[in-house]
């Protein structure tokens, strides 16, 4: 596992909490939590609450609190880097920024069934390898992931079939 990605997060999973957001992990970095094995993260993806209807909303507006966030990052270092992406970068590490409120419309996971973690201080939601598997299932059918990141989703997907025994 990525130690020094999931301190990072733990890092703003804090600040967040202080603004009274429980965010979730997302990525191969909460995949490396569950499943204690190396998924070579990339990057650091974060879900925090937003508009529902996710990229049909301009990108300033799609996350909820968006200047806070925005003064957040900054506060710890790191300079936003791409808006549409809501992504931030510090030393080299990219931390990117989705709507935890598309997640039951894209993967089929209900927020209320999210199970929440305690880590260094931090309060924060994990998906479980099932969830994940929704979650990996979907993207491999975006256009975006297929194109750029669909050999490594397809790994993901078979190695989570494998352990949830289907």
């Amino acid at each position: 596992m990525d130690n020094h990605k999931y301190n990072q997060f733990i890092e703003i999973a804090e600040k967040l909490n202080g603004l009274g957001i429980i965010p979730l992990l997302m990525g191969s970095v909460g995949l490396e939590v569950i499943t204690k094995k190396c998924w070579d993260a990339g990057d650091l993806d974060i879900h925090i609450p937003g508009d529902a209807k996710g990229w049909e909303v301009a990108p300033e507006l799609n996350i909820h609190r968006w200047d806070e966030i925005v003064a957040l990052m900054d506060s710890l270092g790191y300079a936003l880097t791409d808006l549409h992406e809501h992504e931030f970068t510090k030393d080299g590490l990219a931390v990117e920024f989705g709507i935890l409120d598309t997640l039951p419309s894209f993967a089929g996971v209900p927020l209320e069934e999210l199970e929440e973690q305690q880590a260094g201080g931090a309060r924060y939601y994990l998906l479980n390898p099932r969830q994940y598997l929704k979650v990996y299932e979907a993207s491999s059918k975006d256009s975006y992931r297929a194109d750029n990141n669909n050999s490594k989703d397809l790994g993901k997907i078979e190695y989570l079939k494998h352990v949830l025994g289907g």
